[in-house]
């Protein structure tokens, strides 16, 4: 098994992630002139980045990855999208994202889990827990079907699953105090964001875990045959 890793920037990578999955990974580096392809493997990760989502001048790469997304969800191929690629999901799939009317989302931040999370593969245990957040765009329309499952204080929509093995997650549960000072947030965010290390560690390492659970227990054959592939309608996007 192994899962798809569209990484856009050299500073985005995937952080814990790396050693919580559980499965290997292929990292496609599309900034640095590597092919967005054109199918996953067997699941598929969209990492964060600084670009806007709808930025394809400036990302070329952008409308390929956002087709990726669609067809991923579509055909029920396990897909995590992280903050950038959550956004690239919600417009590949008919939602929407705009520059967020709330200001920059940045440091520790708490998410809380909606009831629709309860039986959730990936947050079913979530409660309450500190994110690292880093984002101004937000999702503020979900795709048709989407089932919202964490909101927070300053953006409501954190994270959402559309379909049966597809999740969308504003913040990001990947990033180690190491990655977030390398993004230049002011000095007392980085301090505030490692000493909430081990707070993060406990809260997201389940998730990445169920993550690689998902993508060896699952196939695309499997996801059409017992009804829970994704669906995705890029109408609108």
């Amino acid at each position: 098994m192994r899962i798809t890793v569209i990484e856009h920037e050299a500073g985005a990578g995937l952080g814990y992630f790396e050693g919580w999955l559980g499965v290997d990974v292929h990292v496609v580096r599309p900034y640095l002139g590597e092919e967005v392809p054109s199918r996953a493997e067997d699941g598929l990760i969209v990492l964060g980045g600084e670009a806007s989502a709808w930025d394809d001048e400036g990302y070329p790469w952008l409308p390929a990855t956002r087709e990726l997304l669609r067809v991923s969800v579509a055909d029920g191929t396990p897909t995590l999208g992280i903050c950038l690629g959550a956004q690239l999901m919600t417009i590949a799939c008919g939602g929407t994202v705009e520059r967020g009317g709330n200001g920059l989302e940045v440091g520790v931040r708490e998410v809380v889990a909606l009831p629709e999370a309860r039986d959730d593969a990936l947050l079913g245990d979530l409660d309450r827990a500190v994110a690292v957040q880093y984002h101004q765009d937000a999702m503020t329309a979900l795709p048709e079907g989407a089932v919202r499952l964490a909101t927070g204080e300053q953006y409501p929509n954190q994270a959402y699953r559309l379909g049966g093995r597809a999740w969308a997650i504003q913040f990001h549960p990947e990033a180690t105090p190491e990655i977030f000072a390398g993004w230049t947030p002011p000095e007392d965010l980085v301090v505030e964001v490692k000493r909430a290390e081990d707070d993060l560690v406990a809260a997201w390492r389940p998730l990445a875990s169920a993550f690689g659970e998902v993508v060896r227990t699952s196939g695309r054959a499997a996801s059409w045959a017992d009804g829970r592939a994704g669906w995705c309608d890029p109408a609108g996007s």
